[in-house]
């Protein structure tokens, strides 16, 4: 029976440890209210936010995303403050394990289509899941911002204008 008991303890404490390895935190100083933390969950593919009520954790907001989706969205929010560029981005939608080297062909490959004038072909997949992305992370007050030809930088997004009726 001990044995048993010791097992199941290693077991839940292996999936644990699992659980955080899927989960990063955010806290986008300047974008989110202090006090309030973003928990993305990359094997689930939600983005929760989270904060302390009364003393007691708080889920606020939550929004799902589709694999492609989570492949921008993950650098995005892993560039901030900073602004990723493109070459990152086309990196993490296509291809699964990033290196610097499949960083640099990403960026080669986006100079030709910029010298080709084709960039707006090769950009386009991306811009619309940045589109998509766009819209579900409003309800967190976030915008995605393009930089021309450069990238994007995660911003707050403008608070919504109060309707008065006269």
């Amino acid at each position: 029976m001990q044995m048993i008991a010791c097992r199941e303890e290693a077991r839940v404490a292996r999936k644990l440890v699992h659980d955080r390895e899927h989960i990063k935190h955010y806290t986008l100083h300047g974008v989110l209210p202090e006090g309030y933390v973003l928990a993305l969950n990359t094997a689930f593919g939600t983005l929760s936010c989270l904060t302390y009520l009364d003393k007691q954790p708080a889920l606020v907001l939550q929004q799902q995303f589709t694999n492609n989706e989570m492949n921008v969205l993950r650098p995005l929010l892993d560039s901030y403050p900073y602004y990723c560029p493109y070459e990152v981005l086309f990196a993490h939608f296509y291809h699964g394990e990033v290196t610097e080297r499949t960083i640099e062909r990403c960026r080669a490959n986006l100079l030709k289509s910029l010298e080709d004038g084709t960039w707006e072909q090769a950009t386009r997949p991306i811009r619309n899941v940045l589109s998509r992305v766009r819209i579900k992370l409003r309800i967190f007050g976030i915008n995605i911002v393009s930089i021309l030809e450069t990238g994007y930088i995660l911003k707050a997004a403008p608070a919504p204008a109060s309707s008065t009726v006269a």
